[in-house]
């Protein structure tokens, strides 16, 4: 990636995220690049929201066709029930899609609502993995080299890092 601002035009990052999860995954994400070097300045944030995690790649793909943004977070919720996971694979699908169809990276951050099953933790993780996220978004954009320093590295995004495995 490493793009970087071109002859003053501000690059745009999007955040779509859904109103059925139940935790502001979209503020969290906000919050992180807002404390982002450059921001306002070099980037600038185009937010929506949708309904639902079906509804991520399509808002995703317009983010990109219509408001011109360089990478998108798409953030979502699926539930514990079977039919969730089901239907999270379905849009885990159409999110990669979009990406193929248009070229341009949109970062799938999803929490499970079985991930936890004390709402402290769970709503610790949903904080986490928005933030981290939100921040790959940034770095893949304007410090590549940041992702390239935590390569085989065990990085997580939700919960404790896992750590290096070594001979």
């Amino acid at each position: 990636m490493g793009k970087k601002k071109k002859s003053g035009k501000t690059v745009r990052i999007g955040v779509v995220d859904t109103m059925f999860a139940r935790y502001d995954m979209g503020g969290a994400a906000r919050a992180e690049l807002a404390s982002c070097p450059g921001y306002g300045d070099t980037f600038q944030v185009v937010a929506a929201t949708v309904p639902g995690f079906k509804d991520l790649a399509v808002a995703a793909k317009n983010m990109i066709e219509r408001d011109g943004c360089a990478i998108v977070v798409a953030l979502g919720m699926p539930g514990k029930e079977p039919i969730d996971k089901q239907c999270a694979h379905e849009a885990s699908q159409g999110i990669m899609m979009a990406q193929l169809l248009t070229n341009t990276p949109i970062l799938e951050v999803f929490v499970h609502e079985d991930e936890a099953t004390d709402p402290q933790t769970l709503a610790s993780v949903f904080e986490n993995r928005s933030r981290k996220h939100a921040r790959n978004a940034y770095w893949m954009l304007f410090e590549p080299e940041q992702l390239s320093r935590r390569a085989g590295q065990g990085v997580r995004q939700g919960f404790d890092d896992a750590g290096p495995l070594t001979l």
